[in-house]
């Protein structure tokens, strides 16, 4: 057989992929370059693969092409036509993706496996472990150029440097996401978890008008490009339902739990459903729906049970505590914060432990048990600050002031209101603010300073102090 190598048809850039069959014509382009970076790339593969497996380039190319082809293609002269592609991978041992991309063959389906596993690792282990897997996998996918995979694992390090309670490493790790997502081209779905990530991070740390911009902005997107995703959908309204509650705007909490629940039937994630319920049960309280709330709760738990989903179980417990605190069963209401907060720090989630942990003193403080409260409450303000869990931060201040109230410690207590206040006006956090806003009010009301107490009424005024709106309950009847 002559050794000769003839032109196939102009590919993209005007490149010809070339197949060296005898007398052959090329059946089409294949992208060489893919992830590997071209006929040098592709060449250089083929010779490293040839000689660890002992193959002389004639070995390699008969009995359709010729040795001097093989040769061209290894020096990066030649791109191959899909047939001689495929030709060659066969005697190579591969496949053709493997030879263009030079990833693995099966690569991208083995990481989405390992992914699985780091998230089942998350669910019902050491958060430590799965962000090592997660790291493992976020490496390999970054060495072989697999975008969407990569991103996925730097979702999953920043989910496990959330329950650590690193917020500034979390919202990093999520900006890398969204970032390497939007450079590969992917649509605003695939981008929904880590920016509702990225969200998640601002409310956490207290910056609730931020958090609500970052997925207002994504569901407008979403809903006028006409890219109808229920479970993006789904994902985007239940996480918006906290900012706003916290932010005093009920309304569009309500709006955006029942466009959630008109969707759920077509999700189908269970865990995503069960996050859905537990975060509805929160405009159903603020509708004087309780027993509802407690209900969607009991169902969201039920599924996290079942799926071995062991801080989002918690977070159950801690929502049905805040339900029965909000309608007055303290007992119960302590035996559930208590589970969750056990269940939070065996997790190594330290900072919704603390969170729960100041929920937990103010049933304690209500069923009279002051010293205890206080106690619990100076140990766990060394965990908390502005930029990292500032609504409870201003909420152990509260019931600080409360305690001090008790004592006849007017001035500690002042302190204590002023710097929950301080806390409160910067996170935006309007039933909160009011309500401490009465308390200072009244205070100073008591101790013979009016216009003090006016200036802090004023304050408070218009905001709006309900149930459901506040992050210890119950809330008191508007003072204005």
């Amino acid at each position: 057989m002559a050794e000769t190598r003839t032109s196939g048809p102009v590919g993209r850039g005007g490149r010809r992929a070339v197949d060296g069959s005898a007398g052959g014509n090329g059946a089409g382009a294949a992208n060489g370059a893919g992830d590997g970076g071209g006929p040098g790339a592709l060449g250089r593969r083929v010779h490293r693969l040839r000689t660890a497996r002992g193959l002389t380039q004639r070995e390699v190319a008969e009995p359709a092409y010729t040795a001097a082809y093989i040769s061209t293609v290894e020096a990066g002269k030649a791109q191959p036509s899909e047939r001689a592609l495929r030709h060659i991978a066969e005697r190579l041992g591969t496949t053709p993706d493997e030879l263009t991309s030079g990833r693995p063959a099966h690569l991208a389906t083995e990481l989405r496996l390992r992914l699985t596993e780091a998230q089942r690792v998350l669910a019902t282990a050491d958060p430590a472990q799965a962000a090592s897997r997660y790291a493992a996998v976020e490496e390999d996918a970054r060495r072989h150029g697999l975008a969407a995979e990569r991103a996925a694992a730097l979702v999953g390090r920043g989910q496990c440097a959330v329950e650590g309670g690193d917020l500034v490493a979390a919202r990093g790790l999520f900006e890398a996401a969204e970032g390497l997502l939007v450079e590969a081209g992917a649509t605003l779905p695939r981008r929904v978890p880590a920016l509702r990530g990225r969200a998640l991070t601002h409310l956490l740390a207290g910056e609730l008008r931020y958090a609500c911009y970052l997925l207002e902005t994504a569901l407008d997107e979403l809903n006028a490009s006409g890219l109808r995703d229920p479970e993006a959908l789904v994902l985007l309204y239940t996480a918006i339902i906290a900012p706003y509650m916290d932010l005093g705007a009920h309304a569009r909490a309500a709006q955006a739990a029942e466009l959630a629940l008109a969707l759920a039937p077509e999700v189908s994630d269970p865990a995503l459903v069960a996050q859905m319920h537990r975060g509805v049960a929160r405009t159903l309280i603020a509708e004087g729906r309780a027993a509802e709330a407690d209900a969607a709760l009991v169902k969201a738990a039920d599924a996290y049970q079942q799926l071995q989903i062991r801080t989002e179980l918690a977070h159950c417990h801690w929502m049905r505590g805040y339900v029965f605190a909000q309608s007055g069963d303290l007992a119960r209401a302590e035996d559930a914060y208590r589970t969750a907060r056990d269940m939070l720090a065996s997790r190594r989630a330290p900072l919704y432990a603390h969170q729960v942990g100041v929920e937990l003193a103010d049933v304690l403080h209500r069923r009279g048990k002051d010293a205890e409260a206080e106690t619990l409450l100076r140990e766990l303000l060394s965990g908390l600050g502005p930029e990292r869990g500032a609504v409870h931060e201003a909420g152990a201040h509260r019931l600080l002031g409360l305690v001090a109230e008790g004592r006849d410690d007017v001035e500690g207590a002042e302190r204590h209101y002023v710097t929950a206040m301080g806390l409160l006006e910067r996170a935006g956090a309007a039933g909160d603010l009011a309500d401490v806003c009465r308390l200072l009010g009244d205070l100073l009301r008591r101790t013979g300073r009016p216009e003090a107490a006016l200036d802090a009424y004023r304050t408070g005024l218009g905001h709006r102090a309900a149930p459901g709106t506040t992050t210890l309950g119950p809330a008191p009847a508007r003072p204005f």
